[in-house]
């Protein structure tokens, strides 16, 4: 396994994209098999949005200052994942709204992940060495081994969490 960051982080975006597309090629009346799509696409996206948020993006903006922008936007994005996220979970797979809100979950997510593939990802190849990829991959991999597996786990939503809360 590599222990490339941008590898490791595109690796996950196929896992992710393998789960949108089993989503939508499941027949929209096996409520029971789309909820069990939706909640391994939820636990996908709770450890990656963690690991890049807690490790990838500070060491990037760190690191890469001309990419603060671009780290700043991921964070948002991954927040209005996050709030998609929350408000999918309080659905039953029968719900009116619970395909819509998936399929815009998917949209997000997608153009999130193209966006950080052919924009941001080779300009922090650019910008960073392998040995410091590396490096950074190696925490990715170790954050991963601790992350909230589920958004209602600690930490796994601190944000959106706090922001709904208040």
């Amino acid at each position: 396994m590599s222990t490339d960051a941008i590898v490791i982080l595109k690796d996950d975006h196929k896992r992710i994209r393998a789960l949108f597309k089993k989503f939508q090629d499941a027949s929209p009346d096996a409520h029971t098999a789309q909820a069990r799509i939706v909640d391994d696409i939820i636990s996908e996206l709770t450890v990656h949005t963690y690991i890049e948020n807690e490790v990838m993006y500070p060491q990037v903006r760190t690191l890469v200052p001309d990419l603060e922008q671009d780290v700043l936007e991921s964070f948002e994005e991954h927040h209005v994942a996050d709030v998609l996220v929350m408000e999918l979970m309080a659905l039953t797979p029968d719900a009116e709204h619970f395909q819509a809100k998936t399929t815009v979950l998917i949209e997000n997510v997608t153009h999130h992940m193209d966006e950080e593939e052919n924009d941001w990802f080779p300009k922090v190849r650019a910008a960073l060495g392998r040995k410091q990829l590396s490096d950074i991959g190696a925490q990715l991999l170790e954050s991963k081994k601790t992350a909230p597996r589920h958004p209602t786990q600690p930490g796994a939503l601190k944000k959106v969490a706090d922001a709904l809360l208040s």
